[in-house]
């Protein structure tokens, strides 16, 4: 079963549209027995910014800047942190890189923050920032619908054997998106939903194209294309969310959705069918080659969803930030 041992959450202006978001945060930390951490990031002042008044300096105004939005996350921390000893800390630069950096210096293992409202891109839900997160953070990334939920109701976890990854890594990584759906289902008293969007290459082009293939050719190969990804998909469930659900109980029946078309127009159709409150999903393409990052298929679906999103990396996954930038 995953467990987070070092949380990362990610406040912004302006602070009263975080604190259920930060609540999410503390109730994670709480049943997972992890440190928390909460940061804000402050841009860096203009090359160009010259002293206001002869007694305030550049320096001296970052300086009030951080101290006023610490002492904002203090009052956060204090309305809403239970008890916790929870870190704090003021950042600064441009954001996405702040926060990666943070997560590379101090071993963060997930990283939690409202949805940036991005109001230019209205058909989308996530911001320039949160992209940037998605695609470079080496480690989960949950971002919060704003406004974010108090509770999940209805959560899916969209899987695939991953062509672009080797068995192994493919095989870690459904189970690790399986094992966070499972284990936040239980814990949310949440409908599971699982998903596996699969197609017969080629059947098109078989049917319709050149070279036409008898028709009864062509079901055969179909049939055993839909009879081996069932296959998978029952391994990969038995393997990880029965396992788990044994000690649910009787409570938790997951619905197996295996759907035939392409993942970028089922997913996100089925998500708003459903009507899903959380979507669990892997987001990497590749590994172990910085600046691959992420499927081109998982970018399309994360930009016609509209609910809260819990994205996975696969082991190897190498950030093109470094710490030292």
């Amino acid at each position: 079963m995953k467990r987070f041992n070092n949380i990362l959450f990610v406040s912004e202006e302006p602070l009263d549209h975080n604190p259920a978001a930060f609540e999410r945060a503390v109730a994670l930390a709480e049943q997972h027995q992890a440190r928390l951490s909460v940061v804000d990031v402050v841009p860096e002042s203009p090359a160009r910014l010259q002293s206001i008044a002869d007694e305030l300096s550049p320096a001296m105004l970052m300086d009030a800047l951080r101290e006023e939005r610490r002492d904002a996350l203090a009052q956060l921390v204090a309305a809403h942190g239970r008890g916790l000893a929870i870190d704090i800390q003021v950042l600064s630069g441009p954001h996405f890189l702040a926060v990666i950096r943070a997560v590379l210096r101090n071993g963060h293992d997930l990283v939690i923050k409202a949805a940036h409202d991005d109001t230019t891109f209205k058909e989308r839900i996530f911001g320039s920032q949160d992209t940037h997160l998605l695609r470079k953070c080496p480690c989960p990334v949950w971002l919060l619908r704003p406004p974010p939920q108090a509770g999940f109701h209805k959560i899916m976890a969209a899987v695939d054997p991953g062509q672009n990854l080797d068995q192994d890594t493919s095989e870690h990584l459904n189970r690790q998106i399986l094992e966070l759906a499972t284990t936040l289902a239980i814990a949310e008293l949440a409908e599971l939903h699982i998903v596996h969007v699969w197609d017969a290459f080629g059947e098109q082009l078989l049917r319709h194209g050149r070279g036409q293939v008898a028709p009864e050719s062509v079901n055969a190969y179909v049939e055993r294309e839909h009879r081996h990804h069932s296959r998978w998909l029952d391994g990969l469930i038995d393997q990880t969310v029965a396992k788990i659900a044994k000690q649910a109980g009787d409570y938790l029946r997951p619905q197996i959705h295996l759907s035939k078309g392409w993942a970028r127009d089922v997913i996100p159709a089925l998500s708003k069918e459903l009507d899903i409150d959380l979507m669990v999903m892997g987001t990497v393409a590749r590994t172990g080659i910085p600046g691959f990052i992420i499927g081109n298929t998982a970018e399309i679906i994360l930009n016609r969803i509209d609910c809260s999103v819990l994205a996975v990396k696969p082991e190897g996954f190498v950030s093109p930030v470094t710490p030292e930038q």
